[in-house]
């Protein structure tokens, strides 16, 4: 075909569709109950929504929220009083109780001198993939609290992370509660703290090694204890790990064990590889790698959940792993899956009742945890043709915070950190990108802020335990209960420079 053709073919499209533009109702037309329309010229030729937050001046002010107050102990109260009631960053307590979080502090900071380990359970959707976020918080709070290692991670891992590269062979069949297509599930309930499990049914093998990726975590590069978390154990189950070059004593069983069993091996030393071997039969739960104490994190990401799945999970094999872990800290990170399905206040309050059934589930499994509700972050959509926040997204939000505290779980508010609504739509255009262009993920970077955040929400509220410690209760809750509310000005030095706010400058 002759160029001039083609030329004077793509032109009568263009003018086709222009005229169409043109004589098309603005408010479309109805075809079977569906709403046919053009967007506006003004909407198309308009620019992705600017409407939004500053994402350098949000992220930098969370950063210098943290630098604290000199001065009287008044202004540093003036502080964390000011944080914990009207921060976007701040966690939300129930009932306002500042002390919610102390006997999990006390624990915490007692850790390494009474040379134990607690762990905190991080369960979300595909945001925490790859252990992004969880390997933030997770290197933040070890560096306060003590602690190495990746924690625990399933004997077969579907999807890579920064943090680990493992692999597996032999007589071992992946089975998992939520997938794909291709998902083989169990003809039980007793997938474990994973929400999946490996069947051993013969000899095996499971090898990992500390990742080489760049995003990898220094504490996460090096473990001194490894364990192995199975289940239903045939007699004279054994297992045995061998990490670098350091070799250890098998673990055998010599009799069947139907509930839960942890299997330790604490190592002379730090090694950042190892094997484990088994044969026998058992179920396989995941294995862990440790610090000798301190603090450990989970990371366990849910792909397309939204957090609806844990009462289908076996009671007795949660809390039993719960209990042999010493979980103190339950975070359940949801709300993004279902957000985009949400139309109606009908949809939401049906949505919470779900959850609320989570949250008792996980009170029962795990009434040692304090559990913490991480609530979606904003999310963009094509509205007009424009970019903008899911419509639904601000209500959905607003209600998880208040059903989450009425259930007496914490909550931390990723939507309005970011900016609130339209925020998405910068950190998407943010140089360089802070999410995806799907208007939903976050990037490696953006996922960093992110869990740094957290974690020095975190912080502010350890130290504000810290201080208090020092000071009169009375006159600590006295100063709390009273209508006092000064704001904080940010120190505007012009260090702002959210790169600034990864390694802690």
């Amino acid at each position: 075909m002759k160029a001039s053709r083609i030329l004077l073919f793509i032109l009568s499209v263009i003018l086709i569709l222009g005229l169409t533009w043109a004589v098309f109702p603005q408010g479309g037309i109805e075809v079977g109950g569906t709403t046919l329309r053009f967007a506006s010229y003004e909407e198309a030729s308009s620019s992705i929504n600017e409407e939004a937050v500053d994402v350098d001046k949000v992220l930098s002010e969370v950063e210098q929220s943290f630098r604290l107050l000199s001065g009287s102990q008044q202004d540093t109260l003036r502080f964390f009083k000011n944080f914990l009631k009207s921060n976007p960053n701040r966690i939300w307590l129930p009932n306002d109780d500042y002390t919610y979080l102390d006997t999990l502090f006390h624990l915490f900071e007692c850790a390494q001198e009474e040379n134990k380990t607690y762990r905190i359970m991080h369960y979300g959707d595909s945001q925490i993939e790859m252990d992004r976020i969880s390997s933030i918080i997770r290197e933040h709070l070890q560096g306060i609290f003590g602690g190495n290692g990746n924690g625990l991670v399933p004997a077969i891992q579907s999807v890579s992370t920064y943090s680990l590269v493992q692999s597996a062979t032999g007589d071992l069949t992946r089975y998992t509660l939520i997938g794909d297509s291709t998902t083989v599930r169990a003809e039980h309930n007793r997938y474990g703290l994973m929400t999946q499990l490996s069947q051993l049914s013969g000899e095996a093998s499971i090898s990992f090694r500390v990742s080489k990726n760049s995003n990898c975590q220094e504490r996460a590069k090096k473990f001194s204890k490894v364990s192995l978390l199975i289940g239903n154990s045939s007699p004279g189950f054994r297992a045995s790990l061998r990490c670098d070059t350091i070799r250890t004593e098998s673990k055998v069983l010599k009799n069947a064990v139907q509930g839960v069993s942890l299997l330790t091996w604490d190592l002379p030393a730090y090694a950042s590889k190892g094997t484990i071997t088994l044969s026998g039969s058992a179920e396989i739960y995941g294995f862990l790698m440790d610090g000798e104490s301190g603090i450990a994190l989970d990371n366990a990401p849910l792909r397309g959940s939204s957090g609806t799945i844990f009462t289908r999970l076996s009671k007795s094999v949660m809390k039993q792993s719960f209990d042999l872990l010493d979980t103190r800290m339950i975070i359940l990170q949801f709300g993004g899956n279902r957000a985009v399905s949400v139309s109606n206040e009908k949809h939401i309050s049906n949505y919470l009742r779900q959850l609320e059934k989570q949250i008792d589930y996980f009170h029962e499994v795990a009434p040692n945890a304090e559990i913490l509700f991480i609530g979606p972050s904003d999310m963009g959509r094509s509205v007009e043709g424009r970019v903008a926040t899911i419509p639904m997204l601000p209500a959905l939000n607003d209600s998880l915070k208040v059903m989450a505290l009425s259930k007496g779980a914490a909550y931390w508010d990723l939507f309005n950190m970011m900016g609130g609504e339209n925020s998405m739509v910068r950190w998407v255009k943010h140089s360089p990108p802070l999410a995806s262009s799907d208007y939903i993920h976050f990037t490696t970077r953006g996922a960093e802020y992110v869990g740094m955040a957290f974690a020095r929400a975190f912080e502010v509220c350890y130290n504000f335990y810290k201080l208090r410690q020092e000071l009169d209760p009375e006159m600590v809750s006295a100063y709390m209960e009273s209508e006092e509310l000064s704001e904080v000005s940010f120190d505007d030095t012009g260090e702002n420079d959210i790169d600034k706010i990864l390694v802690g400058e």
